[in-house]
Formats: C-alpha cells, sequence, structure tokens
C-alpha cells in the first residue's frame, strides 16, 4: 500500500506514529543540546506529525492522498535536514530519525524502503533566485529552508495571483509551482507565465501530490519543463534547479546578444544612413552579396536638383553663412527625398543627384519622382523664411525629372565603391537641369509617359542640348491637379 492510495494500513501508520513518538522523547531528553535552528526545524517536522496524527483519527479509512503528501513530505524534509545537520554529533538522535525515514519511505514506498538512509551529495550550482508558489506555508518554508542551504535565494508566494506579482517585481530564475491551489491553480498560473513575453523563457518545475500521466502530459504540452511529485527527493530537485538555471542563464546571454546586435545594427543604419539611403544600407545588411562590385540594368526616374547661382550668392557671404544655407537646403531636400523613397546617390556642392526605381522598382516611381519635386518647390519659402530671418539671401532651385534604363550597383574597387548609376539618361538629366529656370521643374518625354497619375503640365519644348545628338522634348510641371 503506498501514499498515492486512499486505503491507508494499520501497519505503516502504526510503525510511522511509533517512530514519532520516540523522536518526541528523544528530543526532549536532548533538546538543551540543540541549537534555535534545530529546535525550530523540530518545531516545523512536530507540527507535521500533529495534523498527520488528526489526519488518522479522523479518517475512516479513506484519506486525500494530496493532503497526505504534503503532510508526510513535510515531515521527511526536515527530519533529513535535522539528521544531515545534527545526526553526526548525536548519535541517538541519529538513530531516532533513521528509524522515521524508514517508517516514512514504508509509508510513501511500500516494500521500497531504503532502510533511513538519505542521500547526502550536494549538487554544485550557480545560485540562483527561486520563486517557490504553494498554497502550503510549511511547504514553502520547506523548500526555502532546503535551497537556501545550497545557496539559492528563494521568495515564496501563497497563491497564484501572489506568483504573478513577484514576477512582476523579479527576475527569477526558476519557478517552483504546486498545481493544487485555492483560486487560480498552478495550471493557469503555469499558462500566463508561458503566454507572456518577458517570462516564458524561466524555466517552470511543476510538483504536486497527485500521480496524475494525463496531469503530467498537459503540463509539459503547456511548456513545464520538468514534473515532480511529493514528496520529491532533495539532490533530484536541486539537480533539477541547477538545470533550469543554466537553461535561464543561457537564455538571458542570448537575450543579451540579441539586443547588443540590434542596438549595433541600429548604430550602423544610423550612422551609414548618412551616407547612403536607408533602401541601400538595408539591403547591404540583409544581403551580403550585395557588397559586391557589379551592377544590373534598371528602369529609374532621375532627379537631379540644383541652387540657381549658388556660386555667385556663396562668394558674398562668409564661409559659416554659406555652410548654414546649405545644409539647411539640403537637410529638408533629404527628408522629402527619402519621404518619397527616393535614393540619394549624392550631393554635388548644392546640388542633389537622386533616384527613383533602384535598388528597389515600384510602379509608381515616375509619379512619386514628380510628386517630390513639387513638394521640395514648395518647401522653398519655408527655407527661405529663415534665410530671410538670419539675413541670408533668397534662394530658387531648378529640378529636372528624367526616366530610361541605367546601369545600377556597386562601383568603384575593392578598396572604395559606392553605390551609384550609370547610363546615358543620367547625362541627359544633367543637361536638362542645366536649363531649368529658378522655381522650375522640367521632365522629359519618356518621364511623362511614365506617370499615371494626373499632373498639371505645362508648356513642352524641344531643346537641343551639347554632348547629345537628338533632341529632348522637356514639358514644364506646375502642379499636381486637384
Amino acid at each position: 500500500m503506498t501514499a498515492g492510495s486512499s486505503q491507508m494500513t494499520t501497519q505503516w501508520s502504526d510503525l510511522l506514529l511509533r517512530a514519532l513518538v520516540e523522536l518526541r522523547e528523544v528530543f526532549s531528553r536532548l533538546q538543551q543540546e540543540l541549537d534555535d535552528t534545530a529546535r525550530e526545524d523540530f518545531s516545523r517536522l512536530f507540527d507535521g506529525a500533529g495534523r498527520l496524527e488528526q489526519m488518522l483519527e479522523q479518517a475512516s479509512g479513506d484519506i486525500d492522498s494530496h493532503d497526505l503528501r504534503n503532510v508526510l513530505a513535510a515531515i521527511r524534509g526536515y527530519a533529513e535536514i535535522l539528521r544531515e545537520d545534527i545526526g553526526p554529533r548525536l548519535p541517538q538522535m541519529d538513530d531516532t530519525l533513521a528509524r522515521l525515514l524508514k517508517a516514512l519511505h514504508t509509508a510513501q514506498d511500500g516494500d521500497r524502503s531504503t532502510g533511513g538512509s538519505i542521500d547526502t551529495r550536494v549538487i554544485e550550482s550557480e545560485p540562483g533566485y527561486i520563486l517557490a508558489v504553494d498554497d502550503l506555508q510549511e511547504n514553502r518554508e520547506l523548500v526555502a529552508r532546503n535551497l537556501s542551504r545550497v545557496g539559492h535565494f528563494v521568495i515564496t508566494a501563497a497563491s497564484g495571483e501572489e506568483a504573478l506579482v513577484a514576477l512582476q517585481q523579479s527576475d527569477v530564475d526558476v519557478v517552483l509551482l504546486d498545481l493544487m491551489m485555492p483560486g487560480m491553480d498552478g495550471r493557469e498560473v503555469l499558462r500566463r507565465i508561458k503566454e507572456h513575453p518577458d517570462w516564458r523563457a524561466t524555466p517552470v518545475i511543476v510538483i504536486s501530490g497527485q500521480q496524475d500521466m494525463d496531469g503530467i502530459i498537459e503540463c509539459i504540452e503547456a511548456g513545464a519543463d520538468d514534473y515532480l511529485f511529493k514528496p520529491f527527493n532533495q539532490v533530484l530537485l536541486q539537480a533539477r534547479i541547477k538545470a533550469g538555471i543554466e537553461r535561464k542563464r543561457w537564455h538571458d546571454r542570448e537575450e543579451q546578444y540579441r539586443q547588443q546586435l540590434e542596438r549595433n545594427e541600429k548604430f550602423i543604419r544610423a550612422t551609414f544612413g548618412r551616407y547612403l539611403s536607408d533602401e541601400i544600407v538595408t539591403d547591404i545588411l540583409e544581403r551580403p552579396e550585395g557588397l559586391e562590385l557589379g551592377g544590373d540594368l534598371r528602369q529609374v526616374t532621375i532627379m537631379m536638383s540644383d541652387i540657381r547661382g549658388f556660386t555667385t550668392l556663396s562668394e558674398r557671404l562668409a564661409p559659416a553663412q554659406v555652410v548654414t544655407m546649405l545644409n539647411r537646403y539640403l537637410g529638408a531636400m533629404t527628408d522629402i527625398i527619402m519621404a518619397h523613397q527616393g535614393t540619394i546617390d549624392e550631393f554635388i556642392g548644392d546640388a542633389i543627384l537622386a533616384v527613383f526605381g533602384a535598388p528597389h522598382h515600384r510602379d509608381d516611381d515616375a509619379d512619386r519622382a514628380v510628386n517630390c519635386a513639387l513638394a521640395m518647390q514648395a518647401a522653398m519659402a519655408e527655407i527661405n523664411a529663415l534665410n530671410e530671418s538670419e539675413g541670408l539671401p533668397v534662394i530658387q532651385t531648378g529640378i529636372a525629372l528624367n526616366t530610361g534604363d541605367v546601369i545600377a550597383g556597386n562601383i568603384g574597387s575593392e578598396r572604395r565603391s559606392k553605390y551609384g548609376f550609370v547610363g546615358h539618361p543620367m547625362n541627359v538629366t544633367s543637361r536638362i537641369e542645366d536649363l531649368t529656370a529658378g522655381g522650375e521643374i522640367l521632365v522629359s518625354d519618356s518621364t511623362l509617359k511614365n506617370l499615371r497619375g494626373e499632373f498639371d503640365v505645362g508648356d513642352s519644348q524641344e531643346l537641343k542640348v551639347k554632348g547629345i545628338d537628338q533632341s529632348i522634348v522637356v514639358h514644364k510641371i506646375r502642379e499636381v491637379s486637384q
């Protein structure tokens, strides 16, 4: 007959009660030789013995197996602690505790008695922060007593609700979780732990007085890392906790590495984003082959913008004023281009070269380029208001747009390269930009044909430009049609 059975036999109960009576007699004679800690442990052991005697007196043959396992676990736990602490110097007490443990093993394991021997091994482990959750105070105190003896820091919770509060307030390494609790039971606590993004990696060791295989499977499927039956072997518990702490430490280190990698990537994006567009930085970081030299043929819409008469303006200003005016202009224009998903190829003095359609092609590349140019011209009013407030001159820009096929990719050498564009349409765009007046937007015929939206197209003209054999048809864009 085992403790998991509801039918109790007088054989094991009489044996256990006689061992407890003998222990009380020996304690009465030797208590003056004990320190305060040992006397406190004996007090808890005898509290458990009293509850056991009351259970046996009130039972008419049936005892709840969960309650019985709890009280036997408390008696056994303190008996093992006391025998380990005081047995070597008090042989008579050691013998009495050994007989009690033998009776306990007989009650719990039937014929598989260990003769009262205890496992004195100590599992070396990194100290951990352990949360013990159990509605019975004696169980919480016993777990805390055992684990603190081997260097762990233990906090306890008397309910599922208290356990969740403790997890919010502390960085817990391992949770020891009782299943049978009033209110929020252990299964609900386990579910909430494993669903919480900050707690799900915390190992949970379920401890139960019920040897229910379906319950074990349910808990393991819900995320429990281990399962122990009451009364549990203290050395086995230490080993399970050690494994849990190691898993938690590995997870914490991996999380630290991940966060460091994220910080490094943010730094790289922020730093190189000042020199390259966000899309190019992303392409390089996510595709190592993005660093290889070479390129491919892309249809893009090219934008060139330039401040009219900037050279003359800069000759009349102090260098600091030139830098202030130029940075204000380039900063505003950069934000607008990036907002329209354009790729800034480079700044050439006061000129801006940007491309729409590389490294990522979109069906509305030409439309976004025109809308971007309109937004850039609209922003000049605010820029000039700031310039005038600081005694700087008013500036005007001309913007040219042209659509065509270019080679887009990494250009240069192994030691120094850039993401750039090569092809005849680049030269055409530059020639159109040379012809723009202040506040004007000129688009080539190829760009106009690629537009999907409705734009207010003004005068068209055919131009003959230097270095290009064929004439170029350009169109003035005034504003977006309402």
